[in-house]
């Protein structure tokens, strides 16, 4: 008997060892139990594939011969926002910023295991309330009697990580290289008319942003700050709703070439994103959103901005990659940059302080708008403006980089 009861002891350490090496065999299979990867989908983005880009004037521009040298590049593929952020998108992000600002105030948070505060979100907020009354106008900047919040205290911290000086720099600890700024994020709706003199445009800066007849309409007023602020909490409004807990690349502006490439909508050296050499279909009718003659600015459909998704999408499905509003781009603007930007990925960034020169702050804008020319509409046209600068006629929409080779992988 006690034989048999060794035995079954011994055979039962045999297949506890077996089993335990059919896990660890002794062979290089990997960390097992990985998160499962099956790509993304955002909403209201489109995926552009990687691929090869010939950038450089599109068509013959002898002033601009310089600051546009043909150059083949290669692009990773990424996703695109369909349309330029509209007013009620932007909205979004506005009142998330107001909202937050009162829970705070009510002091509606609690803490976490580890001692972090968060916003309980599930409290109502009383904008009657006493405590709320500083987030409004006070004495004498009250207008008409009205109750009006306060834009100005509408203010948003953000940060990024300096990852180009972080590769350069072995010794200065992670602090170092993590960047926040915060800005006002309220739209400046001044620049319809400062943007304009002797010109009446004052319906627009008082209904443009807030009016519902303009919630489908490209946000405008908008600076470089602005814009990156709003990819900033686009990726953390993102992050906190994936139930798989897979962070995947942060949305951020496009970089000037990403851009060109976007536009061009798979039609290599095409001056414009439906591809041919003309602003006019075979009908007569205009394709983009423009101004096509001096003092003309209706004969397209729209005298100022028109909506988002108007006109057809260039082949990637990308609509008014020519027109409408003019977009920010992440890039920083150098007359010569083509000439030694790499040819893969290619990006030349620069983040300017405040207290830096003007000719520092410049960031590209591609596209052309409302009230531009066609040159400026031209998929190769490159441009700039002043990063702490707001116009009437510059929006921007979103990227984020594709993780993998092809979405086709999938």
């Amino acid at each position: 008997m006690k034989k048999i009861l060794k035995f079954l002891l011994v055979l039962t350490v045999l297949v506890v060892v077996t089993s335990c090496g059919s896990r660890q065999t002794g062979q290089l299979i990997g960390v097992q139990d990985r998160p499962s990867w099956k790509g993304i989908n955002p909403y209201g983005m489109v995926y552009v594939p990687s691929g090869t880009l010939h950038i450089g004037p599109s068509d013959q521009d002898v002033s601009n011969t310089f600051i546009q040298r043909s150059k083949t590049i290669s692009i990773q593929g990424f996703y695109m926002d369909d349309t330029e952020i509209t007013n009620n998108e932007y909205r979004q992000f506005v009142y998330w910023v107001r909202d937050s600002i009162a829970h705070d105030l009510l002091e509606h948070t609690y803490e976490d295991d580890l001692g972090n505060e968060y916003i309980d979100w599930e409290y109502e907020i009383d904008w009657a309330s006493e405590e709320l009354e500083d987030l409004y106008y006070q004495g004498d900047d009250k207008f008409a009697g009205k109750k009006e919040l306060d834009i100005s205290q509408l203010v948003y911290e953000y940060e990024w990580y300096d990852w180009q000086a972080a590769a350069h720099d072995r010794v200065s600890s992670r602090t170092t290289h993590i960047k926040r700024d915060e800005t006002v994020v309220y739209p400046d709706t001044l620049v319809w008319v400062r943007d304009f003199a002797y010109s009446y445009n004052e319906p627009m800066t008082r209904n443009y942003f807030w009016h519902p007849a303009f919630d489908d309409y490209p946000v405008v007023g908008i600076d470089w700050k602005k814009a990156n602020a709003f990819c900033y909490w686009r990726t953390k409004l993102w992050n906190s709703y994936q139930a798989d807990g897979v962070n995947t690349e942060d949305f951020r502006l496009p970089t000037e070439h990403e851009w060109e490439y976007a536009a061009r909508g798979g039609h290599d050296l095409a001056p414009f994103p439906w591809g041919g050499y003309y602003i006019r279909n075979a009908k007569g009718c205009l394709l983009a959103n423009f101004k096509p003659g001096r003092g003309n600015y209706p004969e397209d459909g729209g005298l100022y901005t028109v909506k988002a998704d108007a006109y057809f999408p260039n082949d990637y499905g990308l609509y008014n990659m020519a027109g409408n509003v003019a977009e920010w781009t992440s890039s920083a603007f150098h007359e010569n940059a083509y000439s030694f930007l790499h040819d893969l990925n290619p990006d030349m960034r620069y983040d300017a302080s405040d207290d830096e020169s003007e000719s520092q702050k410049r960031k590209v804008i591609r596209g052309g708008s409302w009230k531009d020319i066609m040159f400026f509409l031209q998929t190769g046209t490159r441009h700039w403006e002043y990063q702490d600068t707001t116009k009437s006629y510059i929006g921007f929409r979103c990227a984020l980089t594709f993780l993998g080779r092809s979405i086709s992988d999938f």
